[in-house]
């Protein structure tokens, strides 16, 4: 069995944890309350959120969405599933409610790469 949680990281955080094939053991992890859409958006608006305060200025938000076993106290890079990241920087103090784009996991070292 698995579960789908969303981390918040930044787009300078990812390079990090894509070249260290993971990311860290004490990383913020957002889970949905339960199997329907809007508790999932929440999960990721909750995560998206979060990825907002660990900005020191402008930059872009990310969240990593990975699907993991719940015993799991790390997160590999092949756990993830997608990733959503704000397609511009954004300046410090940016609405936190703004959509993120929708990235598939074959386009996470294009991105870090921007």
């Amino acid at each position: 069995m698995t579960v789908r949680c969303y981390v918040p990281t930044t787009l300078d955080r990812l390079r990090t944890h894509v070249e260290q094939g993971r990311l860290p053991d004490d990383v913020d992890r957002f889970e949905p309350e339960g199997d329907d859409e809007e508790s999932e958006y929440a999960a990721l608006m909750d995560a998206a959120e979060a990825a907002a305060a660990l900005l020191d200025g402008p930059g872009r938000r990310v969240v990593v969405v990975a699907e993991v076993d719940p015993a799991s106290t790390w997160l590999a890079m092949s756990d993830v599933v997608a990733v959503h990241c704000d397609v511009a920087d954004r300046p410090a103090g940016a609405d936190p409610d703004e959509d993120l784009a929708w990235f598939a996991t074959q386009e996470i070292e294009e991105l870090v790469a921007d």
